[in-house]
């Protein structure tokens, strides 16, 4: 980030100008500006001439990019068309799941209600105010919510989906059987089976999910190789009977006794050399960053933890409910995987 953020006054500044800053963002994408200036350096004038702009209006407008932290510029002579700029390392790639069309921030902002905290934090805070639970509940509380809730789980996949696959030919054996616990509408489980055609997959969820699975089946035509059993985790035994056990984006949203309770589970669930694989936002900086919006709008909604945690966190917690000590595999998101003995 550029040091013009180092200070909690500059970031505030930042904060108040939140819509206009990404207004010049997504306008910066659209024009394929960010494109140009990652691959840069790359002088005024010559992204004026390129995409058509007035240099001392382009010039103000890479000076609101660089308070951001997203360019730096240097600036070799007192002309204005030689100011030279460098945009960081992944930006397009960044503004485009951030403002682009499918962004992951644009869905939770119009399918979530998180207006009912908005101006009301205070009272929030105080439990004097909540997310009623006919507005919003945990679990989701009737089948459009369900619908509505994992079509938003669904869109926020990439990263995941990205993480298995760069590690797909090391995961999976020939004729193993997965089950997804708690895989949504088996958006993931389409993938996989898509890339592993010997790979069979259960998606694991509450029973108002089936109809969901049944139409992303039908949907990839994947036939029996995607299957769905319906259950609660909270209060039944894990399905036995499997080769592995997935929990992609579940532990972090209950209660650490929760979390660690599910992974025992799954560990009495599985034979011997059965593994279990656990992929989803590890608590850093970036991905706190990411969470802001589920940070904010769960405030008020009680029965949801959403608490990210640190990869060792589980890697201790897999090792005391009898795992052998886990692998964790690089990606975009961690991928833990655990063998049981």
């Amino acid at each position: 980030m550029s040091e013009l953020v180092a200070s909690p006054r500059a970031l505030l500044h930042l904060l108040f100008n939140g819509a206009r800053a990404i207004d010049v963002v997504e306008t910066a994408w659209r024009l394929g500006l960010l494109q140009a200036l990652e691959a840069g350096p790359v002088t005024l004038g010559a992204l004026s001439e390129r995409f058509g702009l007035m240099p001392k209006r382009l010039y103000k407008f890479l000076d609101c990019l660089e308070s951001l932290g997203l360019v730096k510029r240097e600036q070799p002579t007192h002309a204005l068309e030689d100011a030279r700029y460098t945009g960081v390392r992944g930006l397009n790639e960044a503004a485009e799941r951030v403002v682009g069309p499918a962004s992951l921030e644009r869905d939770r902002d119009a399918n979530f209600p998180w207006r009912q905290n908005h101006g009301h934090l205070v009272e929030v805070l105080r439990g004097e105010r909540h997310v009623p639970p006919e507005v919003f509940d945990w679990p989701p509380n009737t089948p459009e919510k369900v619908a509505r809730f994992e079509a938003s789980m669904a869109a926020g996949l990439g990263p995941i989906l990205e993480a298995f696959g760069s590690h797909g030919a090391a995961l999976w054996l020939p004729g193993q059987r997965l089950l997804d616990v708690g895989g949504g509408d088996g958006t993931m489980a389409a993938a996989l089976l898509a890339a592993h055609p010997e790979l069979t997959v259960d998606v694991y969820n509450l029973p108002a999910t089936e109809g969901l699975v049944v139409r992303t089946q039908e949907k990839h035509g994947l036939g029996e190789r995607l299957g769905f059993v319906g259950g609660d985790f909270l209060r039944e035994p894990l399905p036995r009977g499997y080769d592995a056990m997935a929990f992609v984006r579940v532990l972090h949203d209950w209660p650490w006794e929760t979390a660690r309770m599910l992974m025992k589970k799954a560990y009495e669930a599985l034979p011997a050399g059965g593994r279990i694989l656990i992929c989803e936002e590890f608590r850093n900086s970036e991905r706190m960053a990411a969470q802001f919006f589920y940070s904010y709008f769960l405030v008020g909604i009680d029965s949801c933890v959403s608490r990210l945690c640190d990869v060792e966190a589980y890697r201790g917690a897999l090792r005391e409910v009898g795992f052998k000590p886990p692998e964790v595999l690089p990606g975009p998101f961690e991928l833990i995987v655990a063998e049981k003995p």
